[in-house]
């Protein structure tokens, strides 16, 4: 069972039924018990870093999140994957879930449009379990003013080019960040949302 974690922040249906069509079971849940039981982590979100840690703290669910995530797999998506890094930079700094060594910051993208919207190329470049099967050039929908900035390019797997370089697909053993949407990605998205399902 694979637990999609509701704390008032997520976009939690669309991501249930991309996992339905995929036929895997998955439960949206506010609950500890469920997300501690559950097989697999899914933490989407949207809206402010700040709003959201808030949230996920006060639900009690933050530190659930941190110690589940050294024993079964973490999926974060978008917003999700910002709150894996120590730091967001929206509005204030903000403590993250540190599980992954960085921090979040604003896109600097000179003449280009903020927030960053719509279908990008993904380009490859550290290979890790989700990423597989995602060749040079396929492509991934994005909506988001903020990025990952990485304290290891060895945790990069996949990243698309909007003015600089903007990591796409993050991994830390087995906790993994998709700043795209992997649910409104296609075959693309499908793929990694299925390699993420199927991991042992």
């Amino acid at each position: 069972m694979i637990a999609i974690v509701d704390y008032g922040a997520g976009n939690l249906f669309s991501v249930k039924n991309a996992l339905d069509f995929l036929g895997f079971d998955s439960v949206i849940t506010a609950d500890r018990g469920v997300a501690e039981a559950a097989d697999k982590l899914i933490l989407p979100g949207v809206g402010a870093f700040p709003d959201a840690m808030g949230k996920l703290e006060a639900a009690g669910l933050a530190e659930v999140i941190k110690t589940e995530a050294r024993r079964k797999p973490l999926l974060g998506i978008c917003l999700g994957m910002q709150m894996l890094f120590e730091w967001g930079h929206e509005f204030a700094k903000t403590k993250g879930l540190g599980l992954i060594g960085g921090y979040v910051d604003k896109i600097s993208a000179p003449g280009l449009k903020v927030p960053h919207m719509g279908w990008s190329d993904l380009h490859p470049s550290s290979p890790c379990a989700l990423s597989e099967g995602v060749e040079e050039g396929d492509r991934a929908y994005f909506v988001h003013s903020y990025k990952a900035v990485m304290a290891d390019p060895r945790n990069l797997s996949l990243y698309t080019d909007y003015g600089e370089r903007i990591p796409g697909l993050v991994f830390e053993g087995q906790v993994y960040g998709c700043q795209f949407h992997p649910e409104k990605s296609g075959r693309v998205g499908l793929g990694i949302l299925r390699n993420f399902c199927e991991l042992g």
